[in-house]
């Protein structure tokens, strides 16, 4: 039985973050890959990461051939980014070629034929040994030609001289009328098609990726949003094309023993999720502290995302219950980030969050609360968001504690950014001020733990300079 063609499909890493995840390994080795969108939505970027990774990351020299922007133009533009253009040509790994189109001569003459571009590229990818190409962007390049079966033959030519060299090619192109580039390109480079789009959705800035078309290899069909930040640009994919991350066994603390006593395996599983809800001032922001603290106990770095409160504040406040953390944010066990939620759009908090992942590797993540996500984008907007983020700490084998805001009169089942979440929960614990006999009773009630018994009934709980006293508890039943 021979093998499957998705086995044997050369990938070359594209270095862009995120989009080898959905390209399942990255662009077709060796041929052509056609990146259009309309302008401004980051086509030429997109090109100049995936040459400059290449030469980095994997130590495959490029040659990027503009017939729009001029070598210094591309190399001041592009510094910004930490794209060091001029170390790269001094280092022999990239060569910038600008090849200016004159179009009144082809207009004068009608003729046109690109042996002499084929020159150009030729010298220039033999120069260096040049295993990435990119040529920016195609409209320059034909803008003079009326002859559309004349232009159609040349741009057939070019492709396939391209596959003869053996080169992995970005061709840009910008967006057409009826189709996805001006000239129909589609329907030549067919190997691979990438679609990028801008658009503005409620004054906020959003791109969007789809990988159009992918010959011989499985890859996300999805919308994928992707930034461009001071690192080059990131694609956000909504989850993991595979539910294949590792379930540990291994049990952790949530910070109170008694707590931990509820649940029968003495903890929660490492690297799950759980879910905090209640109204305002059920205690929320207070166990989600004593967790944090335990991960630092172990020695864990630990990230606290505070979306209400400064850090200072936070610090201030967990003191008067007993809970240091000054001393943990010195030790560089416990990191605390806060900001406001429409500080940001979405992808950008999420962009924020991973960055932070990269450089910090905690083993423990916070975020309190996500309901202040809902402020800055739809139900939808939001799940998808959390998705991704509950994939990217899953995959990283990281311990994950959200608290969500709920609302008086829906007991903490019936919140929009409950329904978001709740269902991705591996452990949902529930929080309740109530009236009794003319007094305010703080509970807490395990709705749901995956994978272990737990105690079934409410229990109260106090808050004393001391921390959380709980003041009843039941015995232990299996969850159903």
């Amino acid at each position: 039985m021979g093998k499957n063609i998705q086995e044997t499909l050369l990938k070359t890493p594209t270095g862009i973050s995120g989009l080898d995840e959905i390209t399942n390994g990255g662009f077709p080795k060796g041929r052509p890959v056609l990146i259009c969108g309309s302008a401004g939505c980051g086509k030429t970027l997109f090109a100049a990461q995936f040459l400059v990774k290449g030469i980095t990351d994997y130590n495959e020299p490029g040659v990027f051939m503009s017939f729009e922007e001029t070598a210094s133009d591309l190399t001041q533009n592009f510094k910004s980014l930490g794209f060091d253009f001029e170390k790269l040509k001094a280092e022999k790994k990239l060569r910038i070629d600008h090849v200016r189109i004159e179009r009144t001569e082809i207009e004068e003459t009608g003729e046109y034929d690109l042996d002499g571009l084929f020159i150009r590229l030729n010298y220039a990818i033999d120069a260096i040994g040049a295993k990435r190409v990119v040529l920016d962007t195609i409209e320059s390049l034909f803008s003079g030609m009326e002859n559309t079966a004349l232009l159609r033959s040349e741009i057939r030519r070019l492709f396939s001289w391209l596959k003869e060299k053996g080169v992995t090619a970005i061709i840009t192109g910008e967006r057409g009328e009826s189709s996805l580039t001006r000239q129909g390109l589609e329907e030549y480079v067919s190997d691979c098609v990438i679609l990028l789009d801008f658009r503005v959705i409620e004054q906020i800035a959003t791109r969007r990726l789809r990988i159009v078309k992918y010959r011989g290899s499985t890859h996300g069909t999805n919308e994928y949003p992707f930034l461009i930040d001071e690192n080059g640009i990131s694609v956000l994919p909504v989850t993991s094309l595979k539910l294949d991350y590792k379930s540990s066994t291994e049990i952790v603390s949530l910070g109170l023993p008694a707590l931990d006593d509820a649940f029968s395996t003495g903890g929660i599983y490492r690297a799950s999720s759980t879910l905090i809800t209640g109204t305002a001032g059920t205690s929320k922001t207070i166990l989600a502290s004593y967790f944090a603290m335990s991960s630092c106990k172990r020695k864990e770095p630990t990230l606290y995302f505070s979306f209400e409160e400064s850090p200072d504040q936070l610090e201030r406040n967990m003191a008067t219950i007993g809970i240091d953390f000054k001393q943990a944010i010195q030790s560089k066990l416990l990191h605390i980030h806060a900001s406001r939620p429409s500080l940001l759009g979405l992808e950008m908090h999420l962009m924020v969050i991973n960055n932070l992942l990269a450089e910090l590797k905690p083993r423990t993540v916070i975020i309190d609360p996500i309901s202040s996500l809902i402020t800055i984008g739809n139900s939808s907007e939001v799940r998808a968001m959390l998705v991704r983020l509950m994939d990217t700490l899953k995959i990283n084998q990281i311990n994950a504690l959200f608290t969500s805001l709920t609302h008086e009169g829906h007991s903490g089942y019936n919140s929009s950014a409950l329904d978001m979440v709740s269902s991705l929960a591996d452990t949902w614990i529930n929080l309740e001020n109530e009236e009794r006999n003319s007094e305010m009773v703080r509970s807490l009630l395990i709705v749901k733990s995956r994978g272990m018994g737990h105690t079934n009934n409410k229990q109260d709980f106090t808050i004393t300079n001391k921390g959380i006293h709980f003041t009843s508890s039941s015995k232990k039943t299996k969850s159903t």
